[in-house]
């Protein structure tokens, strides 16, 4: 019986899923012989290889100066709804993009965000950031010392491990090195 190059199409989508069904479990479904829908997912797949892969290719991440950020945030000024929409299209962003840069415009432009990325630092600016960098120096010490103490740690584990694969008991410790010596002749 003839069938139409759709219904093969069909039955090769429904054997390779979501959710996938076997050639036999469809042939119970359909009424069409097991070996025919086997055939024609050899075939479908066969043609598949020659197939150059055509998927696109996604584009890099337009990278942004920012007048260009300053532009698309003045233009969005008032938009709503399907204006900001279009806009967002045309200029290929996401909205969550949109709102970060109006929140990092408007953080730029507060009053004292200038003042705490330049200009001379107070007297209590300095001595905060004496102390703190005072404090980064005890806790880099402090770091140092315990990576000295954890690689001493480790290699006495290494040791303590080689000697018990030599057979080296604990229970020995006592043993044949604090035995007295016998006295010697003199």
């Amino acid at each position: 019986m003839p069938y139409t190059d759709a219904f093969k199409s069909q039955m090769v989508k429904r054997m390779l899923g979501p959710p996938a069904m076997t050639a036999t479990e469809l042939s119970k479904q359909v009424g069409v012989t097991q070996p025919t829908l086997s055939m024609w997912l050899r075939e479908a797949r066969r043609v598949a290889a020659a197939m150059p892969d055509e998927k696109p290719v996604p584009a890099a991440p337009k990278k942004w100066t920012a007048q260009q950020k300053l532009r698309v945030v003045a233009a969005a000024h008032g938009l709503e709804g399907e204006a900001l929409g279009a806009l967002l299209r045309r200029e290929g962003l996401h909205e969550g993009e949109l709102r970060a840069w109006r929140d990092a415009a408007a953080g730029a432009l507060e009053p004292g965000a200038e003042a705490a990325s330049s200009g001379p630092l107070t007297a209590g600016q300095r001595r905060r950031l004496a102390a703190s960098e005072k404090r980064v120096k005890e806790l880099e010490r402090e770091l140092h010392r315990k990576e000295k103490a954890l690689a001493e740690a480790g290699a006495l584990l290494f040791l303590e491990k080689k000697l018990q694969a030599m057979g080296w008991d604990e229970g020995r410790r006592g043993g044949e090195d604090d035995a007295p010596d016998e006295p010697s002749e003199k």
